[in-house]
């Protein structure tokens, strides 16, 4: 049986810690703030990140140097046939086109990079269905086919506690920024696919988002979700949260489970990537799709 190693970035919100447990590799994703750079879960925790992002720091991220990934590559190859590389979505970075690439040039049939545009809790499932697949005996080239198979069966919608950190990045105006400062929005955002885009802008309060997004997702599991293959119960439900206190993110976490009738609820950290351009105080609410029946071999 083909021997494969699974490795992520730290986009998809598993810690160094976790990673260690479930036997997998994950990528730090770099960070510059005011001038010095940062190693995601390395030399940068989530609460020194939100202290320096509130303080006004100057951040930004970058992606890792393909060299530095191609490096865990050949550390993972001496003890692996191959591996399954699932980086964030190639929508939001160039991280996954440039991995893509160079896998395809130097490591071709070793190293197969998943471009199934997901990120945080949807990308942290596609790792965990990576590692079920692996134990069931599938082959790294199979498990990226099945990954790329399922891609488009999660979405993800997030509350934006803020516009500031959305003004900064260039995806609303300044004068829309102010507008929405004055009249106190706080913008449900979408994240379908390859990109970060907008849902419902107009929304006052915590309370009014977490019920628009709870129809949303509502929606999206009796529809489009539902008529892949009839059913409504084999759905995973997730949510994320920017900032460092989860008091929101478990009173939302109760809500979820209670109108679902899941029995959990996964709540994990939203990337710092994504982080970084929607600001602390969001909260999100994702689906996933479990795999198809025809895998469970």
């Amino acid at each position: 049986m083909e021997k494969v190693a699974i490795l992520t970035d730290s986009n998809s919100g598993i810690t160094q810690a976790e990673a260690q447990k479930l036997g997998i590799r994950v990528v730090p994703m770099p960070f510059t703030i005011d001038g010095s750079e940062y190693l995601e879960d390395i030399n940068l925790s989530q609460e020194e990140f939100y202290k320096k992002l509130i303080g006004d720091a100057v951040v930004s991220t970058s992606q890792p140097s393909i060299a530095y990934v191609a490096t865990i590559w050949d550390e993972l190859l001496e003890n692996y046939d191959s591996i399954v590389y699932i980086p964030m979505s190639s929508g939001l970075s160039k991280s996954c086109e440039t991995a893509t690439q160079y896998a395809e040039a130097n490591y071709k049939d070793k190293v197969f990079v998943v471009n199934n545009q997901r990120i945080s809790v949807t990308q942290r499932q596609s790792v965990l269905d990576a590692i079920e697949l692996a134990e069931k005996g599938y082959t790294a080239k199979e498990i990226h086919d099945i990954l790329i198979e399922v891609k488009f069966q999660s979405i993800i919608y997030i509350m934006v506690d803020t516009l500031t950190y959305l003004k900064k990045g260039g995806r609303i105006t300044p004068t829309a920024a102010a507008l929405g400062g004055m009249l106190k929005l706080k913008p449900v955002l979408i994240i379908e696919g390859e990109k970060l885009d907008k849902y419902r802008m107009r929304n006052r309060s915590l309370d009014n988002a977490e019920k628009i997004m709870i129809d949303a997702i509502e929606k999206d599991v009796n529809g489009f979700l539902k008529d892949l293959d009839g059913r409504s119960d084999n759905i995973k439900y997730e949510i994320a949260y920017t900032g460092t206190d989860t008091t929101d993110a478990m009173e939302f976490k109760k809500m979820v489970m209670e109108h679902f009738g899941c029995k959990d609820v996964v709540v994990n950290p939203l990337s710092l990537s994504v982080s970084c351009h929607i600001g602390p105080g969001a909260i999100a609410l994702a689906v996933c799709k479990d795999l198809p029946e025809k895998y469970n071999k």
